[in-house]
């Protein structure tokens, strides 16, 4: 048994120099043994990457196996209610999320904004019309769905690249801005008057909040201070 002579660590009969520290091992008394196999393999091996289209299609075939299974044994049974538009809004709203992302990794924010919007309105207009309820859809889901989207694209192109306070800050906006949007869009659709409540409420929390992260973000020794307490 040796050690090495640089780190002490306990060297194996077929090591030609340290693992640790690679220092050359130089023993008169017991060479090097060059014949019995090492403890540890030399080669570094590695799994292949799965290719993108391969898994976009295992994840098309199996969406669209689920929908079509779905929409099979709906008619099969004869039931009243079109209970399969549920599941195949939910695996169009799923591959319109994750196949286009996958095959094409650099899609443009806006584009990507689009699809991921047309997923969740697809699958709504469907759940719609399995409730013979097209009314509700266009005067009330698509606005809030459509807000959603606007300020999404919103954090997108202002919020890239920035610190983490300031990402917190417009996060923290955009929660008081959706809110408000669907308080406006419900009284429209429900009373057709807007007459704000709740909405008022959160608004004013978030701007409680975002007051004192602005102070923060301008005054230099606080937001240096911030950094360090919070790992920034």
């Amino acid at each position: 048994m040796s050690y090495c002579v640089h780190c002490g660590v306990e060297l194996d009969p077929t090591a030609g120099a340290c693992p640790l520290c690679q220092t050359p091992v130089h023993d008169p008394a017991q060479p090097v043994d060059t014949v019995s196999p090492k403890p540890f393999p030399t080669d570094r091996g590695e799994v292949k990457p799965v290719s993108r289209w391969e898994a976009a299609l295992l994840i098309s075939v199996l969406l669209a196996s689920i929908s079509v299974a779905c929409g099979v044994l709906n008619l099969f049974l004869r039931a009243e209610h079109v209970w399969s538009l549920y599941i195949i809004g939910a695996a169009v709203m799923l591959w319109l999320w994750f196949v286009p992302p996958l095959v094409e990794r650099k899609l443009h924010l806006l584009l990507r904004l689009v699809i991921d919007m047309a997923a969740i309105a697809i699958y709504v207009l469907l759940i719609a019309l399995a409730n013979h309820g097209l009314d509700w859809y266009v005067g009330l889901a698509l606005p809030i769905i459509l807000s959603g989207g606007a300020i999404e694209l919103f954090l997108g192109l202002f919020a890239r690249g920035r610190s983490i306070l300031t990402t917190v800050t417009l996060f923290i906006g955009a929660i008081g801005a959706f809110c408000f949007f669907i308080e406006l869009f419900v009284d429209r659709y429900l009373f057709q008057v807007w007459s704000p409540t709740w909405s008022l409420v959160v608004l004013a929390i978030c701007a409680a909040i975002i007051v004192p992260l602005v102070i923060v973000r301008r005054v230099p020794s606080l937001r240096e201070e911030a950094r360090r307490r919070f790992h920034m």
